[in-house]
């Protein structure tokens, strides 16, 4: 059977605050936890008022809390943003707090602006390009500590799992390379996802921590009672990446009657390419699609991102999706 999981942006809808961002976080592990997913993952942005998962770690913590067997994690983390050290020690104490719970998932992209991302990096000339450097330098400070280490604390001999996200042929070379579990943004930039799928699967070479290639695919996902309803939800979304090509960042919209009229020709066209992966409808439905999608990518695991407004609705996605995977 498939393995569901979740990705959470703790997001700020309109008329929410970031506090109650994240008391709905908190909610959602919960309930992913009791609907049988295996990970609840957050992903690291900065500078977005819709977003309130800067501080990842922090966040991921909040889940920990509030849960007690499903895993917890980054989805991701933006390693040129941060020095490896900081990084292990921060997973380190998740570790320390969370035993045998925590993955740590790694991306290369700032998560931000340029200028957001010169702010946080040490170097943000080279950030992105160190990347794998940095990979091998938090794989050693998470590993085994001996003589004259510079050791994390906590974090040295955690081996805490790590993950390699991507978008591109580039992280699936590197993921292949390491030979650590691979996960495909399909949710947003699902333009090479078989191709990086393949790549990863031919290339991929055996490590001390995974001995055969492991896929998680992502995809965004919005169940409800009906086709009607999940739709009328799923205009949130859609509305957020019409504002992104407009460069109007905001709050979580609500959502809205239809389409028409918010969008032109062109940005219809566009957003409706870059979400052609999303699991959008009633029981019957959704399920018709992910089991398309399963198809499509062989993938080991899915992790689904909610993008809905209201977190009673967002919950009962989730419950939904749930039942779906055990129906599969």
């Amino acid at each position: 059977m498939t393995a569901f999981s979740i990705l959470d942006l703790c997001p700020i809808v309109e008329g929410g605050t970031a506090s109650d961002a994240l008391a709905s976080t908190r909610l959602m592990a919960k309930q992913a936890e009791d609907a049988g997913f295996t990970r609840f993952w957050l992903a690291e942005h900065h500078g977005m008022k819709g977003i309130a998962s800067a501080a990842t770690a922090l966040v991921i913590a909040e889940a920990g809390h509030a849960t007690s067997t499903i895993r917890i994690g980054s989805g991701g983390i933006m390693l040129p943003n941060h020095a490896p050290l900081v990084i292990a020690e921060q997973f380190g104490t998740l570790e320390a707090l969370f035993p045998g719970r925590v993955d740590l998932g790694l991306g290369r992209a700032p998560g931000t602006d340029m200028n957001t991302a010169r702010a946080l990096r040490r170097n943000l000339e080279t950030g992105a390009n160190s990347f794998p450097d940095d990979i091998v330098e938090l794989q050693y400070y998470l590993g085994d500590p001996h003589e004259n280490m510079l050791l994390a604390v906590p974090g040295a001999g955690s081996h805490v799992p790590l993950w390699i996200l991507g978008s591109s042929i580039y992280s699936a070379h590197l993921a292949a390379a390491l030979g650590l579990p691979y996960a495909f943004a399909s949710h947003f930039a699902p333009d090479m996802l078989h191709e990086a799928l393949d790549i990863y699967r031919s290339k991929f070479t055996p490590s001390a921590q995974l001995d055969a290639p492991y896929v998680m695919a992502a995809a965004m996902g919005v169940m409800a009672d009906t086709d009607a309803e999940a739709a009328y939800l799923f205009t949130t979304l859609q509305q957020t990446f019409v504002n992104m090509r407009r460069n109007a960042r905001g709050k979580m919209p609500k959502p809205i009657d239809t389409m028409d009229g918010f969008w032109n020709d062109m940005e219809k066209i566009a957003v409706e390419h870059t979400l052609r992966y999303a699991i959008v409808g009633g029981p019957e439905t959704a399920t018709a699609k992910m089991r398309d999608f399963i198809d499509a990518t062989k993938a080991d695991e899915i992790m689904i991102s909610m993008p809905i407004h209201s977190v009673e609705a967002r919950l009962k996605s989730v419950d939904l999706f749930g039942k779906m995977r055990a129906s599969l």
